[in-house]
């Protein structure tokens, strides 16, 4: 039997909980505020001081660039989400990764967005928070 996808929202699988506020960086995540505020969580389009997660989207490595300017806005044990498109040889999860180690972030999950997308989660390693 061919593994099936996961039929698990997709806060869920980000972790969401009530309460906690996150930031949608960007517009084509595949995912929607509405399910973010169904959790009980906030979302919000611009950077507060300090947020529980990001999620963002990176098209090419260009995009990872942005992990610098986002890192100061999680909280120490939060988290930001990296989507880029499956199978896109401009951008693969290695390089994900690798941008994310040179900002002094670990990738501890990877999930399924959807059958384009997929995602990455990086947090700071708990000697660093």
């Amino acid at each position: 039997m061919p593994d099936e996808p996961s039929l698990k929202p997709v806060v869920d699988k980000l972790g969401v909980k009530p309460g906690q506020q996150w930031v949608l960086a960007d517009r084509d995540l595949g995912v929607q505020a509405v399910e973010f505020q169904d959790r009980g969580a906030v979302t919000l389009t611009r950077m507060p001081r300090t947020a529980d997660g990001v999620v963002m989207r990176a098209h090419d490595k260009r995009d990872l660039d942005r992990l610098s300017r986002i890192l100061p806005v999680i909280a120490p044990a939060g988290a930001i989400w990296v989507f880029w498109r499956k199978g896109q040889p401009a951008l693969r999860e290695d390089d994900v990764r690798a941008a994310a180690i040179a900002q002094g972030l670990v990738d501890v999950k990877v999930i399924r967005v959807s059958d384009e997308l997929s995602g990455l989660k990086l947090v700071i390693p708990v000697k660093n928070r």
